[in-house]
């Protein structure tokens, strides 16, 4: 397993992690989710990624549980939640980002989880509703507090991670250390063109999702929509209906002829191709079946195989790299 610094700072994450969205707690047994933690904790992932929305706060108690049955050395693993769209109970002061649903968040995933603190705490959205003076104060409160040790975004726009920062820097507290955007071979804007002044000048860290577009570039759509996959779960039609777009499935197809050239499988073309990126600290891999982890797990080996022969093959497949002006002084 290879290690990174999140950002600037000295924490030190796996280049892949493992979360939890749509399979703890929902899509998969418990038992299944054990074996799944159990593999990437022996292979080297040390960060496992959780959010209090994930099936309304269940996913975060059945890996607290397992983590209490594991009995590692609580220094051994890093442990995220976000806060935006609450658990299981809905309502005013239940969502969102506000002092009063920031803490109060926190504390009920520390209890869900079993844990004395969180290592990393994200914002799962901006709140066009709160000041972001406030949950910069919020988060700061939690960090002194020792309730976490880091906090960032998640989806946020390069503006309001600026934001966030000049507040911070204004007041002399703490601001966000890392973003957690969707990235890969199809969405890849926010990390190669936008956020490119805060990895400059900010040193900001990234906890990449979704590095096979849920499933897209795993190449099981390439001839047919299997009825049994994440995509066709109850409430993700928004997903199904923005990932299975008919030019995103012939970029896979093509993408797939590549990867039978290099001889490896089209998951790990896609996750290596995500780690290749220097501004990545970690990949989040999710996994609702033992030999789907194993499978990206080694995508670190196929790093090598992405020269720039390959990357620039892939760019005229994909057709999407953002256009970065030069400066012309």
């Amino acid at each position: 397993m290879e290690y990174r610094r999140l950002g600037k700072s000295g924490l030190q994450v796996s280049a892949l992690s493992l979360g939890s969205w749509l399979t703890f707690g929902n899509q998969i047994p418990d038992d299944v989710a054990d074996e799944l933690m159990s593999i990437a904790y022996e292979k080297g992932i040390n960060f496992f990624d959780n959010a209090e929305g994930y099936a309304g706060g269940k996913s975060e108690e059945v890996m607290g549980r397992i983590l209490k049955s594991k009995g590692w050395d609580r220094e051994s693993y890093i442990v995220s939640s976000k806060v935006f769209f609450g658990a299981e109970a809905k309502g005013p002061n239940r969502t969102g980002l506000s002092r009063k649903h920031v803490i109060e968040a926190c504390n009920a995933a520390l209890r869900r989880f079993q844990l004395d603190y969180l290592d990393l705490y994200f914002c799962h959205r901006p709140d066009i509703n709160t000041p972001i003076e406030e949950t910069v104060w919020a988060m700061n409160t939690l960090l002194q507090q020792g309730k976490i040790l880091y906090w960032g975004t998640s989806e946020w726009t390069a503006a309001e991670i600026m934001e966030a920062i000049r507040v911070a820097r204004d007041y002399h507290l703490i601001g966000p250390t890392m973003e957690q955007p969707q990235y890969n071979m199809l969405e890849r804007t926010k990390i190669e063109k936008d956020y490119l002044l805060l990895f400059r000048e900010h040193g900001l860290g990234t906890t990449v999702w979704s590095p096979l577009h849920s499933g897209v570039l795993s190449g099981k759509y390439n001839d047919s929509d299997p009825g049994d996959t994440r995509l066709h779960m109850e409430g993700l039609d928004w997903l199904k209906n923005r990932t299975l777009a008919q030019e995103k499935l012939e970029a896979a197809r093509k993408v797939k002829e590549i990867a039978d050239e290099l001889g490896v499988s089209m998951p790990r073309l896609a996750v290596a191709w995500c780690l290749r990126n220097p501004n990545v600290s970690t990949v989040i891999l999710g996994a609702s079946k033992p030999y789907q982890l194993l499978e990206n797990l080694t995508a670190l080996d196929v790093v090598p195989l992405l020269t720039e022969d390959i990357m620039n093959r892939l760019d005229g497949v994909l057709k999407n790299k953002p256009f970065i002006p030069t400066y012309q002084p």
